[in-house]
């Protein structure tokens, strides 16, 4: 591993961090990191910045120390390989994720013609990540078990993958779905292998199984509120108006972190975007609560800074918050409500997307104004919602007065 550009560069990436407002605390770990590099890379015989952070793996198992290290790592490796300066959004590729890159060039070839068939049938980029990705996991798991080409994939081999040695379930029908559409895909642009249509049939049946899902309660959503509208919460005017955001419209997190300031019509009182993960535009009321909100993070705490993202990190380099970074600002809200708190308890803000559908049901809004509201393509993707309107639920209970029960059985204590 040659050093030598790092040893007589590493001065700009320093000063870089220090012109851009980073604290002196990061830039610290950054330099004691690049002193770690050019210290030990040679002697040590590393051959990429992965056999650096292997190493550390081996010495550590704590997650936040392995994180630390792997993000000063990812900085110095953009800097030496691509002389790319951090800004605070990239991800780093010294640890590759997923198990495609493990896959032999064999399997790796299945999962490379799964991605170019849908991508010419226009799939969406989001659900061919997905199933490549089960694909991979598919294929590396039969390689696990020493199958290195697709004739020696036998029945047995498949069902072990979806079934243990204890005959328990390990995988679910959604995942069978996954990998019967890679398959499909390899059938269509190879009509004359007969292994992808031996492989699609040897797939179990599987039944689809949907949990209940859980809902705000009205007393959750009540706390909520005052946690959103009381200044003293401990929540940022950031917080407070990505949460009034998500309660009060149910935009999804990718939608709320790519809000711009040109999809604000303060005037008409209305919120225009075009959706991530649909590309569907949709077009929502901004109501007063929602509008102040915002408005009061613009003006008292919004960093001056020339990003068009409506909301954007609180540390330099000023940048769009991302999803998983709006996903936690949920963990936060729902802290300072101190609701929600129990260990499996539903914390994202889709509970807060699912609290709007079932209100607008509640309330005796048509199905298709709903779903409008809620930006879905298909009328089907309400029915999910369908399970806590129990307002109309119980207009289609039956009466049991004509069944004798035993007194006392629906006494409450």
């Amino acid at each position: 591993m040659n050093t030598q550009k790092l040893r007589d560069n590493y001065p700009k990436l320093i000063g870089y961090m220090e012109e851009a407002g980073y604290s002196a605390t990061y830039i610290k770990k950054v330099r004691r990191e690049i002193d770690h590099v050019l210290s030990r890379a040679e002697s040590k015989g590393y051959v990429s910045y992965t056999d650096i952070y292997l190493e550390y793996a081996n010495k550590s198992s704590s997650r936040g120390y392995l994180r630390d290290k792997l993000n000063c790592l990812g900085i110095i490796e953009r800097f030496d390989n691509r002389s790319q300066y951090p800004d605070g959004r990239q991800r780093q590729q010294i640890v590759k994720r997923g198990l495609y890159h493990l896959l032999l060039p064999k399997f790796k070839a299945v999962v490379d013609c799964y991605r170019a068939s849908e991508s010419k049938r226009n799939k969406k980029a989001t659900t061919i990540i997905g199933e490549a990705s089960h694909g991979a996991s598919f294929l590396y798991a039969l390689q696990q078990k020493g199958i290195n080409t697709l004739d020696a994939i036998t029945e047995a081999s498949v069902l072990s993958v979806f079934i243990g040695d204890d005959n328990t379930l390990r995988r679910s029908c959604s995942y069978k779905k996954d990998i019967a559409a890679v398959l499909k895909a390899c059938i269509r642009e190879n009509p004359d292998r007969p292994e992808f249509t031996r492989i699609l049939a040897y797939l179990p049946e599987l039944r689809e199984y949907r949990k209940n899902i859980q809902y705000l309660k009205p007393d959750e959503a009540e706390q909520i509120k005052q946690a959103l509208a009381n200044g003293d919460s401990g929540l940022s005017f950031r917080d407070r108006a990505v949460g009034s955001l998500a309660l009060y419209t149910g935009m999804r997190c990718c939608d709320i972190a790519g809000l711009t300031i040109d999809d604000i019509d303060w005037e008409k009182e209305l919120i225009c975007i075009r959706q991530q993960k649909t590309g569907a535009p949709l077009e929502l009321p901004l109501s007063i609560t929602v509008g102040n909100a915002i408005y009061d993070y613009l003006v008292s705490e919004r960093p001056e800074t020339g990003c068009e993202y409506v909301f954007i990190s609180e540390n330099r380099p000023y940048g769009r918050l991302m999803s998983g970074s709006i996903g936690n600002i949920s963990n936060k809200i729902m802290k300072a409500a101190n609701t929600r708190q129990s260990t499996g308890d539903r914390r994202g803000f889709h509970i807060f997307r699912h609290r709007v559908a079932t209100e607008l049901l509640g309330s005796g809004v048509p199905q298709p104004v709903i779903s409008r509201t809620l930006g879905h393509t298909s009328p089907d993707s309400l029915e999910t919602y369908l399970s806590a309107d129990f307002k109309h639920l119980k207009e289609c209970a039956l009466s049991i007065e004509r069944f004798p029960m035993p007194e006392g059985v629906f006494a409450h204590e």
